[in-house]
């Protein structure tokens, strides 16, 4: 069990963190962009940590309440969660 959680953060994470510069980029470039929704859905399945990261590295949703909020509480959530299913 312990080993597919850690896989599992370690993968959304990582999808997470690529979608969001997948959308900065997509931003720059004037280009089709990636819904709002879906970045929140990724980040509340686990990838919380690789969105901030991202967020924080490409510089990107930063003035949207629901990202340099939503993002912390999230990532604090999951945290907790995991907690408590390894101890």
């Amino acid at each position: 069990m312990l080993r597919f959680l850690i896989l599992y953060f370690f993968t959304i994470n990582i999808v997470t963190f690529v979608t969001f510069w997948l959308d900065k980029n997509l931003a720059q470039r004037n280009k089709s962009r990636i819904q709002e929704s879906t970045l929140v859905l990724m980040s509340a399945i686990g990838g919380a940590a690789g969105g901030l990261a991202a967020m924080y590295l490409f510089r990107h949703k930063t003035k949207y309440a629901k990202f340099f909020l939503g993002l912390p509480a999230m990532l604090l959530i999951h945290m907790i969660i995991a907690f408590l299913i390894i101890f």
